[in-house]
């Protein structure tokens, strides 16, 4: 075995991570927020709090922080370097979906 060779990166194929990382901000998770709040809304304005009902909804949002977090902040994080970068792709990718789906539940339920 020859050292040099342990130390060198594997290659790596630049195509396959970018392309998974804006399938999942520019479709997956806005889909997924819009429907969360969407659902999150019809529970906070139905008035049915039952135990089952808000564990649910506990879990929704737990699951929409990490996926935002993990796969929308820490990849754009990652591609770019840049903070400021990120937090719009969080913005544009999650926050208006997320208001969406809380604004379209909302109107629904007052007409």
């Amino acid at each position: 075995m020859n050292p040099g060779s342990q130390s060198s990166p594997l290659p790596v194929r630049p195509g396959r991570p970018v392309v998974f990382a804006e399938t999942v901000r520019l479709a997956l998770a806005p889909l997924v927020l819009l429907c969360s709040g969407f659902f999150t809304a019809n529970f906070a304005i139905s008035g049915q709090y039952s135990w089952p009902l808000t564990s649910r909804v506990f879990v929704l949002t737990l699951t929409v922080l990490v996926l935002s977090y993990e796969f929308v902040y820490k990849e754009q994080l990652a591609q770019h370097g840049s903070s400021h970068r990120a937090k719009i792709a969080i913005l544009r990718s999650c926050l208006i979906p997320y208001v969406t789906g809380w604004v379209f539940m909302l109107a629904l339920w007052k007409f």
